[in-house]
């Protein structure tokens, strides 16, 4: 049976990470939007994930810092890494992340322009995807049906018309919606309605994931850290949250070996540990082709998170998906609230899939470090060796979460520098994160952004606010945040500086422009810029 249809400004597919993100940003900017998801309990993915800095602070402007960390870790516990052929043998090397709460007194005296407002946050999936349930939960602009699967969709002229299935009431729905978002999974049905490919680096390699309970006294002593452990082992990664919880290790599978292959066995032959049948707790099966959508929209459905990059084991690049999910979010909006120009929703794709290549070509190097290392291992290269051989390669984790990502130098929805000009030093540049500089009082200065567009105004004149005056005249929401803070003038060469929802730089410049109705044009989305060449910048007065 099919019920009457009803309609929403946002239908959003998957309440994963992705999905209770973009909810929560589109909330935050006034939106409301109807939540599916299939699965009717919370997940159970017991794997580590790590929230980086840069995601964290993005989860703090939504209000949501605080409840995630609340189901992270022990904040003190550093993250051990160990290196070692055998689980049952001495590791060739050991390191360990330093604990959230070390690099958060760290960045709160921090004056270089890589300080961060927030350190990592280290929690399961499964605590990570229920938080944000939580919050998505207990929002009024948000309405979440557990147990409604998308089964199809059309685009119309107007929008796209999705049909769900409400599996305990067995009645079929029609929804009309201004705009969808697939944040389905891997398996997307939104991506394959669509038509969309997913481009793959290389063929899928097959992997398990086992949950198992492994004694701490008949391993090597370094794994008796009462923090969370990542080990490398036997071309195996394992990790855990303490002594007390389950390991996970995800294995590969040799091109011969068959789907049904004993996961005891496995474990036995390449970790050199004996499991009894109660230690062994679940195994997943997965493939890792690290794929890429050829295409993350068509017409008003656009693909996010998982459904847009199939990086697995997903916890491995969740900040890929937190980036989606705020990038669209704040775009949408302002497409439902008409201030959008129609480049503005075009760049999500630009932006989005650039940085899922870039993404994907970190993840690619440090698998191969790992597999390297369990063939150089396998091999009988000495410890030495295999310890230099790993030093050398880069950290196979990155707790800021600012390197080499989360920027846009190239998007035609940034107002471009023009060749030549010495750019402005401390990273106030167009599609960069500004310096996340304390002001006077210690607060950072990130908080102070508006929800919207924000232009910072160091001038001696108050020279922005006939601009902000200019942008809300044409319905642009932009809040002003006029400063006189030594510390930030004396770091930010630019005086003036327009941020973007999601904190990055999108025009700077000394003075008032004579054409500030082109830069508005411009960062809105009505005028883009051409990505491959820096456009004139407008004449200041």
């Amino acid at each position: 049976m099919t019920t009457p249809v009803f309609r929403t400004p946002v239908l959003i597919v998957g309440a994963g990470v992705t999905g209770c993100l973009l909810a929560l940003e589109l909330a935050h900017h006034g939106v409301s939007t109807v939540v599916l998801e299939r699965a009717a309990r919370p997940p159970r993915h017991p794997d580590l994930t790590l929230v980086d800095g840069r995601s964290v602070e993005l989860l703090r402007r939504l209000g949501l810092a605080d409840r995630v960390r609340a189901a992270a870790v022990d904040p003190t516990c550093p993250v051990d890494v160990l290196w070692s052929r055998r689980l049952d043998q001495a590791p060739v090397l050991s390191s360990n992340l330093p604990s959230p709460a070390e690099l958060s007194r760290a960045y709160s005296l921090a004056t270089d322009e890589d300080a961060l407002v927030e350190p990592h946050l280290l929690l399961t999936s499964a605590d990570l995807t229920s938080a944000l349930l939580d919050a998505v939960r207990a929002h009024p602009r948000i309405d979440l049906r557990t147990g409604w699967t998308c089964t199809d969709l059309r685009q119309e002229p107007g929008g796209t018309v999705a049909t769900a299935l409400d599996a305990e009431a067995g009645t079929r729905h029609l929804i009309e919606a201004d705009y969808l978002a697939g944040c389905d999974g891997a398996h997307s049905t939104v991506r394959r309605c669509l038509g969309v490919s997913v481009d793959e680096l290389e063929p899928a390699g097959h992997h398990l994931s086992i949950a198992f309970h492994y004694p701490l006294e008949t391993g090597p002593r370094e794994t008796e850290s009462p923090g969370p452990t990542m080990i490398i082992a036997g071309g195996i990664t394992l990790s855990r949250r303490s002594p007390a919880d389950a390991w996970v290790a995800h294995v590969p599978l040799e091109r011969d070996e068959a789907a049904a292959t004993d996961p005891a066995r496995l474990l036995r032959d390449r970790l050199g540990i004996d499991l009894d049948g109660p230690d062994l707790l679940g195994v997943v099966q997965w493939d890792d082709g690290l794929g890429v959508a050829s295409h993350f929209r068509r017409g008003t459905t656009f693909l996010a998170g998982q459904s847009a990059h199939r990086f697995h084991p997903p916890s491995s690049r969740v900040d890929t998906c937190v980036g989606d999910a705020i990038d669209l979010g704040w775009k949408l909006a302002a497409a439902v609230h008409g201030w959008a120009g129609p480049a503005l929703l075009a760049s999500y794709e630009g932006e989005r899939r650039r940085q899922a290549l870039l993404d994907r070509e970190l993840l690619v190097r440090a698998v191969e470090t790992r597999r390297r290392f369990g063939r150089l291992a396998a091999g009988g290269a000495s410890a030495d060796f295999l310890a230099r051989f790993v030093l050398q390669e880069p950290p196979q984790l990155d707790p800021a979460g600012t390197a080499g990502s989360g920027a846009y130098p190239r998007s035609p929805i940034l107002w471009q520098e023009t060749p030549g000009l010495r750019s402005a030093r401390r990273g106030v540049r167009p599609g960069v994160r500004p310096p996340a500089v304390r002001l006077a009082g210690g607060e950072p200065l990130l908080d102070r952004l508006g929800p919207q567009f924000t232009l910072v105004d160091l001038t001696d004149q108050a020279a922005g606010k006939p601009l902000v005056a200019a942008a809300e005249g044409r319905g642009i929401p932009m809040t002003y945040f006029g400063l006189a803070d030594a510390a930030v003038r004396a770091s930010w060469a630019s005086r003036l500086v327009l941020i973007r929802p999601d904190q990055h730089v999108a025009w700077h410049a000394d003075r008032s422009p004579s054409d500030w109705e082109a830069v508005l044009d411009v960062v809105t989305g009505r005028h883009p810029q051409p990505s491959d060449r820096p456009a004139r910048r407008p004449k200041n007065d």
